[in-house]
């Protein structure tokens, strides 16, 4: 069996491009050297971003990467900025490729506002004029032992008055907020949503619905609560949705397992009811088509990826479609 994930097992699936002059800006997408996962560079980036759909800019969000190795911790992932702001400019280079147009770094919110403030300048001078916001994400993993991915913010991350302030901060720089956590946070979420009513928030991967270890018994049972809290953050004003993210293997679909990828009508039939319930909610003006690569990538290569995202929503207005691939990307990042 070829490798999931890797160059040859992604290549098993081929596709002709749908709608290949349709505009996108990919509003999330990673950048690592991370020890025991194969580097993600610039390279890698435009291999993807050119199997034939037509994207035109991207935004680095923020993954661990390249920290600083010494000097304060609050400091380090200034670094990460660093990293990104050198492939960025080399983006610039090439116009016949995608272009690395915006930066969302990480800080600790919840640091004394002074300090927060110094921070922010100081990834807003390093990205040389990219810097659109800041994640520092909530998620938090119940059951560590059986997710890919595991995130381990503190139980009470969106409660703590001192994070709170920094998340308005940022709306007060004009700065947006992104983050992602699993499906039972989404209320947390929506109370911290309403506190910040000024900053703009991104919700990332639709909440990113679990189907893996405990979570595997009670897909319909998950969808249905997921369901009844996206419709109540979507009430929210300040709040837009990036819709993707979700061919992670802690999703639960077990593409990562198979012997060939999914299809793009496989991955459209399987994820469909997340994407128009959350589109219906959040309207198009407020959804983000997003790749979240090279996660995603475990799953599903690139160019069948955007195939499904524009089967599932072939039925809607090309100004519609214009909005989620590309305009709302550019308005909320002010690219």
């Amino acid at each position: 069996m070829t490798e999931p994930g890797s160059e040859a097992w992604l290549a098993l699936v081929q596709e002709d491009i749908i709608e290949p002059d349709l505009p996108i800006v990919d509003p999330h997408h990673h950048l690592w050297r991370h020890p025991g996962l194969s580097p993600y560079l610039l390279e890698n980036l435009w291999a993807d971003t050119s199997s034939g759909h037509n994207v035109v800019k991207t935004v680095f969000v923020e993954c661990h990467a390249e920290y600083r190795k010494d000097g304060p911790d609050h400091e380090r992932p200034l670094g990460e900025t660093e990293f990104v702001c050198q492939q960025a400019d080399a983006s610039d280079k090439d116009p016949t490729q995608a272009t690395i147009a915006g930066i969302v770094g990480h800080v600790d919110l919840s640091l004394d506002n002074t300090l927060l403030r110094d921070l922010l300048a100081q990834h807003a001078t390093l990205a040389g004029g990219r810097f659109r916001g800041i994640r520092d994400a909530g998620a938090r993993a119940d059951h560590p032992e059986v997710m890919r991915i595991a995130g381990r913010a503190a139980p009470d991350h969106y409660q703590r008055e001192s994070f709170r302030e920094g998340v308005r901060l940022l709306g007060k720089l004009g700065l947006t907020y992104d983050t992602w956590h699993y499906h039972y946070q989404n209320r947390d979420y929506l109370e911290l949503a309403q506190a910040c009513p000024d900053t703009t928030m991104i919700l990332d991967h639709f909440g990113t619905p679990l189907g893996v270890g405990p979570y595997a018994s009670q897909k319909a049972e998950i969808f249905e609560q997921w369901k009844v809290d996206i419709a109540e953050i979507a009430k929210c004003p300040n709040v837009v949705a990036k819709i993707g993210g979700m061919a992670m293997p802690d999703n639960g679909f077990g593409w990562h397992d198979r012997d060939t990828p999914p299809t793009s009508d496989e991955f459209a039939e399987a994820q469909r009811p997340y994407y128009l319930h959350t589109i219906e909610c959040f309207g198009p003006e407020r959804c983000l088509m997003e790749s979240n690569f090279p996660v995603d990538r475990w799953s599903i290569s690139y160019h069948v990826l955007y195939n499904g995202l524009k089967k599932i929503v072939k039925d809607f207005t090309p100004a519609e479609k214009l909005a989620m691939f590309h305009d709302t990307a550019a308005r909320v990042y002010n690219l």
